[in-house]
């Protein structure tokens, strides 16, 4: 195989989708389009990828900055893809082999796809090679015209005649293009026509005339090349990339209860046995387990989850790991930079932050745990607060291994509570708490013999 070059047109406004932001940057399946169609394109390893922008290009550009080697080219004003393609030259120069032309708004094209299209066209030799799908309404899409058998010409749904709108098979906008003939080639489109645009698919009859070769790769699956130009085509596709990901797990070994309400980004993994209730979310690069249940209405952002856990209904955890055994929930918040140690319990109303919970301890109900590094087998009462930040900086709690918290406690950081030590229910500690001791920490009860009686009175 000879050396392959990605351009990914990502120039237009998206005007459709009415929105302040570049089109290619709206998310389907919690990533941008444009990253859906480079994750394509590093299917073919491509010696250069260079991404045309141009409507909100430093923002595109902002986006795309952590993606190492991508080449920019700048398309304004934007008169069409072949005027788009043609920006391309100055960072193509001295290059040779395949250029592959994607388009930034099409996230669904599977990376087979991409492959076969490549080997087709090297296979044959051709100058182009158009990827074409056979549709059943075909308005909007350029018509792929045959003589013979062979490709001819390719017509926009706005210059066809009747005939020729009768057509069911549609160019894709996606490509293969010989390097050599190619810049030379698109100098000479013109732009008569309805839009007044350089059409790219002119370049069918220009090479036809010149006696090169094009060829065409057809599509089983036309869904591949649906594109996105409004909200309504955004969630279409989604819904499409959603499924193939919920097939792909359950065709692994996890259980998916109602596929169409579990909602799995493309980098998240899940280990067999897993069961996944309705309206679960995994974002990020979450990794779950094997024997695990996630309960309805859970969300996890880019955390670990070891085997054996049990996450309860309407919990959300952040950037954190929850160990072999544990369990989570209901409504629990852990928050990030946060651990919840194997065998431990972090129940209902329960919220870690950037926390340490140790092996085998319990906080079973509405408590706040911040900055704190929990040893094993602590028990934290119901209420039990650390109370973190002086108004300027956030200070560190430390319970040692069977420290037992009392009900509605606040430990006020920084304090360290030793091992095997108690504090009493209702106590606010400002000073450390030595291993084995007991503190309290809160007045004295005073009752006052007669006062309800007495009051009553002089009311």
């Amino acid at each position: 195989m000879s050396d392959v070059h990605v351009v990914i047109l990502a120039a237009g406004k998206g005007t459709r989708m009415k929105s302040s932001q570049p089109k290619v940057l709206h998310r389907a399946a919690g990533l941008p389009l444009i990253e859906h169609v480079l994750r394509v394109a590093d299917a073919v390893s491509p010696h250069t990828t260079v991404v045309v922008v141009g409507h909100m290009a430093d923002l595109v550009n902002d986006a795309l900055r952590k993606r190492l080697g991508l080449r920019f080219a700048l398309q304004e004003p934007q008169l069409g893809t072949g005027h788009a393609l043609l920006q391309t030259e100055p960072a193509l120069a001295g290059a040779h082999g395949t250029l592959v032309m994607l388009s930034g708004d099409v996230p669904l094209l599977r990376r087979e796809t991409l492959r076969a299209l490549v080997a087709a066209h090297e296979e044959r030799r051709a100058a182009a090679t158009v990827l074409t799908a056979r549709v059943d309404r075909p308005h909007g899409y350029g018509r792929i015209v045959r003589k013979d058998g062979v490709i001819a010409a390719i017509v926009e749904e706005k210059d066809a005649t009747p005939a020729e709108r009768a057509i069911n098979e549609i160019n894709s906008g996606i490509y293969a293009f010989d390097l050599a003939p190619l810049f030379d080639a698109l100098r000479t489109i013109g732009s008569a026509n309805a839009q007044g645009e350089y059409y790219l698919p002119d370049l069918v009859r220009i090479y036809r005339a010149r006696g090169l070769a094009v060829e065409t790769v057809s599509l089983d699956d036309p869904r591949e090349i649906l594109g996105v130009n409004s909200r309504k085509e955004l969630a279409d596709v989604t819904a499409i990339l959603n499924t193939n990901r919920t097939t792909e797990l359950m065709a692994a070994g996890v259980t998916i209860i109602d596929p169409a309400s579990a909602w799995i980004g493309p980098d998240v993994e899940i280990g067999p046995d897993t069961i996944l209730h309705p309206n679960v979310y995994l974002e990020g690069r979450t990794r779950i387990g094997s024997h695990c249940e996630i309960h309805s209405g859970v969300r996890i952002v880019d955390s670990t989850i070891d085997d054996g856990v049990v996450i309860n209904n309407f919990c959300v955890i952040l950037e954190s790991a929850v160990r072999t055994g544990a369990k989570v929930g209901p409504f629990a918040h852990i928050r990030p930079q946060s651990e919840v140690g194997e065998d431990a319990h972090v129940g209902n109303f329960v919220e870690l932050k950037k926390t340490n919970f140790g092996r085998g301890s319990k906080a079973s109900h509405l408590s706040y745990l911040g900055d704190a590094t929990i040893g094993e087998k602590v028990n934290i009462g119901a209420g039990t607060i650390t109370c973190n930040y002086d108004g300027v900086h956030k200070h560190p709690t430390t319970i040692e291994d069977g420290a037992f918290i009392g009900s509605d406690s606040q430990l006020v950081a920084p304090v360290r509570v030793g091992k095997g030590a108690y504090v009493a229910a209702g106590s606010s500690i400002v000073e450390d708490v030595p291993a084995g001791a007991l503190g309290i920490a809160r007045g004295r009860q005073v009752n006052k013999e007669g006062w309800v009686e007495k009051n009553k009175k002089k009311a």
